[in-house]
């Protein structure tokens, strides 16, 4: 019986074979598809390329194929692009035919197979939740409200420093009290809610489940699963994990955040903070109550501000830091423009916008460390036409926003951590990409509306922590480790590092 078996077994796989090779014959015939590494049936090109690929394959796949390559992952087509024009056929021209996200087999469990705002499919349900996200997060009305608890939090963060002495001997682990501060920040907008310490029970909590969705989806290894479905059975246990890990997130935002609010609502009707706006969330569950979107696409929304909104800020405010700490000259001149402009004024939201330098920095990381350096995966539902090559439907789609921002075609001696591009050059690059080999943020329908909030919180956290410290490698080091760890997304500094921070008379 399992001689039986397995020969039933080696006839289907050899069937499976031979008609996935005639398959890919004629739709070869038929397509103009991008060049890209050979294939083979099932595997397409996995078994050359692996599990894990991150900006820089993709750039050395650019320098052999061209800007714009196929990878046929299994069953997965991965089309990457890596020229301003085409980029801008991508995020603008055709963006509504790639205007749609694509999702993996574990991203599916974290979004509820795209209920969430950021990996919804594009269309009427995409422009509604954005527009419910947008009011209440990412305009300028926001900032101007909340610009003064974002100056708050950086004071605490300097108190902090200040009252601990080790910090200007041994060093801290600047990230944990960073950690703190984004939280407070992101949460008093969400919630109107702050958290007292690190040490609070509930933000120990929060911190906690987060990180476990963090590390399950950054992981690479899952990819042989989504490629290749046959192989799925192998990540049961995997993906098991992950559906718990939702699970009990969205509970804790459900029972706990969320209810908060319903019973404020509930006892005093309409609730606003002090600053007489109401928060992120009563707008969201204000559209529930509305018939516009359910409860699982209001704690959905909660999920994706509490991964896009704080981790990335998180991980970008660790890259500045560290390359200020790399290069003292950089920091000296950040802090000597802060002392010109200001004098002993601490810097506010308005005062970042008076210091070029500072800013000028802020781009550099963004250019030189890119949070997201393929920015976030676009998708076509139907086949597209790109650079003249056909592009199957529901192919994932990468810009590579680091190569763009890299390449010593576009940028001058683009491997250097070069602040002064900015003032000089570059002079007229936006972070908000009004030059597509600038996009830190994406750009278009699906660009990320959080630079509204990034680059205030960024400019007020740097200028405050050069201005109070000078900021050094802890002792025995001459450097920070800036070694990467490279997700499925994201691009983090591989350790939590510490800072030495010797307070400035």
């Amino acid at each position: 019986m399992d001689l039986l078996l397995l020969k039933k077994l080696l006839l289907s796989l050899i069937a499976a074979t031979t008609a996935a090779v005639v398959i890919s014959k004629l739709r070869r015939r038929r397509l103009n598809l991008p060049p890209g590494p050979f294939t083979l049936p099932i595997f397409g090109s996995w078994l050359q390329v692996g599990n894990k690929f991150d900006h820089h394959d993709f750039t050395n796949f650019a320098k052999k194929f061209g800007d714009l390559f196929l990878l046929r992952m299994g069953q997965r087509n991965i089309s990457v692009v890596s020229s301003p024009e085409l980029a801008k056929q991508v995020l603008l021209t055709q963006g509504i035919e790639f205007g749609s996200r694509s999702r993996n087999i574990v991203f599916d469990i974290f979004t509820g197979n795209g209920q969430d705002m950021i990996f919804t499919e594009y269309g009427d349900h995409w422009r509604k939740m954005r527009r419910i996200v947008t009011v209440p997060f990412f305009t300028n009305k926001v900032v101007q409200h909340y610009r003064a608890d974002w100056e708050v939090e950086a004071a605490g963060v300097v108190e902090d420093v200040r009252r601990n002495a080790a910090a200007a001997t041994e060093g801290v682990v600047l990230r944990r009290r960073l950690e703190l501060m984004v939280y407070n920040n992101v949460y008093k907008i969400m919630f109107d809610k702050k958290f007292e310490s690190e040490e609070d029970p509930l933000f120990v909590k929060l911190k906690s489940v987060n990180a476990e969705r963090s590390r399950l989806g950054q992981n690479l290894g899952y990819n042989f699963g989504d490629f290749i479905p046959i192989l799925r059975p192998f990540l049961r246990g995997y993906l098991k994990i992950c559906k718990e890990v939702t699970t009990r997130r969205l509970n804790l935002f459900k029972d706990t955040f969320l209810q908060e609010r319903k019973n404020l609502a509930s006892t005093k009707g309409v609730v606003n903070n002090i600053n007489g706006l109401k928060c992120g969330v009563d707008h969201f569950l204000d559209a529930q109550h509305n018939g516009e979107i359910n409860e699982d696409n209001v704690l959905y929304i909660v999920e994706n501000m509490n991964i896009a909104a704080i981790e990335t800020t998180i991980w970008a405010l660790e890259w500045g830091i560290a390359e200020l700490i790399n290069h003292p000259k950089i920091q000296d001149k950040v802090r000597a423009e802060i002392d010109a402009v200001l004098g002993p004024k601490q810097v506010s939201e308005a005062d970042t916008l008076k210091l070029p330098y500072l800013q000028a920095v802020i781009k550099e990381t963004l250019r030189y460390r890119m949070v997201v350096p393929c920015l976030l995966p676009h998708m076509n539902i139907d086949q597209a036409k790109l650079g003249g090559y056909d592009i199957p439907p529901e192919s994932r789609v990468f810009v590579n926003a680091w190569w763009l921002a890299n390449n010593p075609a576009h940028w001058k001696k683009p491997e250097e951590f070069r602040p002064e591009r900015f003032l000089e050059e570059e002079s007229k690059v936006e972070t908000t990409g009004n030059d597509l080999k600038y996009v830190p943020f994406g750009v278009g329908r699906r660009s990320c509306p959080g630079i509204v909030i990034a680059m205030p919180v960024l400019g007020i956290t740097l200028g405050r922590l050069v201005q109070n410290f000078e900021l050094l490698p802890p002792p025995g080091q001459s450097k920070i480790d800036t070694a990467e760890n490279c997700g499925q997304f994201a691009n983090r500094i591989l350790k939590h590092y510490t800072v030495v921070m010797k307070p400035r008379n």
